[in-house]
């Protein structure tokens, strides 16, 4: 399994950016998730298939996170750049 990983300690108030050079899906999971994820089982996630460059992501909550961006099994190669955006209220 081929897949690009960064994690982050964020919560609602932050923003995580994501820039590709081209389509790939970019996932958000929780340590759980991320384990199944790893292991091929079901998991849940947010985010989704990103068309284009910049995509934004914000946890539902503070944690620790988990940014994944893969190509879903498809071949192909895709460089990404992860940023985490804080913002204060």
């Amino acid at each position: 399994m081929n897949f690009l990983h960064q994690e982050f300690d964020a919560g609602p108030t932050d923003v995580i950016e994501v820039t590709l050079d081209g389509q790939a899906n970019v996932m958000l999971l929780d340590p759980s998730n991320y384990a199944f994820y790893r292991q091929g089982q079901r998991f849940r996630y947010y985010g989704g298939h990103a068309k284009t460059s910049s995509f934004r992501l914000i946890p539902p909550e503070q944690g620790h996170w988990h940014v994944v961006v893969d190509l879903g099994g498809y071949a192909g190669r895709v460089r990404a750049g992860v940023w985490l955006l804080q913002h204060s209220n």
